[in-house]
């Protein structure tokens, strides 16, 4: 019998995970979790273009955030999650 598979992350749990490790403390140039000003001009692009980095990486964001076992509906959650926080 096969085991059941894993439930999806949430995004808080994708975003603790994964995401923190950069957004926690900017590093990198990331824009920290919660920062409105930093936020506000990649929210401004619109969810398709947040995704876009999220999915194939931007500036020294790597790829998924090095999330390679996320779905794109986890991923998405987690920027959602992140976006937000910054509103």
């Amino acid at each position: 019998m096969a085991a059941a598979p894993a439930a999806p992350l949430s995004g808080g749990e994708v975003y603790d995970t994964y995401c923190a490790t950069c957004h926690a403390a900017g590093v990198g140039g990331a824009p920290t979790f919660a920062d409105t000003a930093a936020w506000a001009p990649r929210i401004a692009k619109g969810m398709d273009e947040l995704m876009l980095s999220t999915l194939n990486g931007i500036n020294t964001m790597p790829a998924k955030g090095l999330c390679m076992s996320c779905s794109d509906a986890e991923l998405t959650d987690a920027v959602i999650y992140m976006v937000d926080a910054a509103q």
